[in-house]
């Protein structure tokens, strides 16, 4: 089973070049090299080279490397494009992503674009229309133009747009953040939770990476590299977690068992939609662990 950790997914601004030089050596399992919300407008076109730049010349190593271009809409979206695509860059994140149609419409861009077929488009769901479209958004990866491999969850836009509050727990945004994470499954999507923005509470982000994990989130958007490390901690099986997962394939894996749906093991009732659920479980500590060695 071929697993990619993304428990860690940091967002650095585009237009400092020390900072997407530092992303090269972080522990975050995933970098997104920003050129929309972390760039003033003046910065649009210096970040914009000097992000096509450092992802031509690689030296990312294991890190995932996405770029977060401005929406096509806007004034500098259609030349991000056009710099980015071509550069081998393994995603595209497409800002406040409202419909199916959005997708599709821009998987045609990016091809036109130069964009070699390794590279993949991730969604902002960040509007009301995202959730309230969050199945349509999600089913359009059926329609390969689209290259549609994730999503992330844009928070603080959310918050913006609607209203709610982000407080502990966030309660007003959970139909949101589930909706979503049902619908990325439902079509075989990465889903990666918003942002914690008090880079201060290191408690509070403890908890929110706790909660994030449990909702089923593959992992979170960062946006301080203080915060990798307890991030990396939450979304990684413990060892308790692992040493029962392979407990449970081996019961299953056994002659005796090939027909079986339910067992009994150490006391305890799992089927066999228990061992899927541990080869999976199992398959991200193996990839964290050769990750790490």
């Amino acid at each position: 089973m071929a697993v990619r950790p993304r428990r860690s997914v940091l967002y650095m601004p585009g237009s400092n070049a020390r900072a997407l030089e530092k992303a090269r050596s972080l522990p975050a399992d995933a970098v997104i090299l920003d050129l929309e919300d972390a760039v003033a407008p003046d910065a649009k076109e210096t970040a914009r080279g000097q992000v096509a730049e450092a992802v031509r010349q690689g030296g990312f190593g294991h890190r995932e490397v996405i770029v977060r271009i401005n929406g096509l809409a806007t004034p500098w979206g259609r030349d991000d494009l056009d710099a980015v695509a071509a550069t081998g860059a393994d995603a595209i994140l497409i800002p406040k992503v409202d419909d199916g149609p959005d997708l599709i419409a821009f998987g045609r861009a990016i091809a036109g674009a130069g964009a070699p077929d390794k590279t993949v488009v991730w969604a902002m769901m960040e509007t009301p229309l995202a959730m309230l479209n969050a199945g349509a958004i999600a089913a359009a990866a059926k329609d390969r133009t689209t290259r549609l491999a994730a999503f992330v969850m844009g928070t603080n836009d959310l918050a913006k747009e609607t209203g709610a509050r982000i407080v502990p727990g966030r309660m007003p945004m959970l139909p949101w953040l589930m909706m979503s994470i049902a619908a990325a499954r439902a079509h075989a999507l990465a889903i990666i939770d918003g942002v914690f923005n008090d880079i201060a509470d290191e408690a509070g982000l403890a908890r929110e990476c706790q909660e994030a994990r449990e909702m089923g989130f593959d992992g979170k958007t960062l946006i301080h590299p203080n915060q990798i490390g307890p991030c990396n901690a939450a979304f990684s099986p413990g060892e308790a977690e692992v040493a029962w997962a392979r407990t449970v394939i081996a019961a299953f894996d056994r002659p005796e068992n090939a027909a079986k749906g339910a067992l009994q093991v150490d006391g305890r009732m799992v089927e066999r939609l228990h061992a899927e659920m541990a080869r999976r479980l199992v398959a991200v500590a193996d990839a964290i662990a050769a990750r790490a060695a």
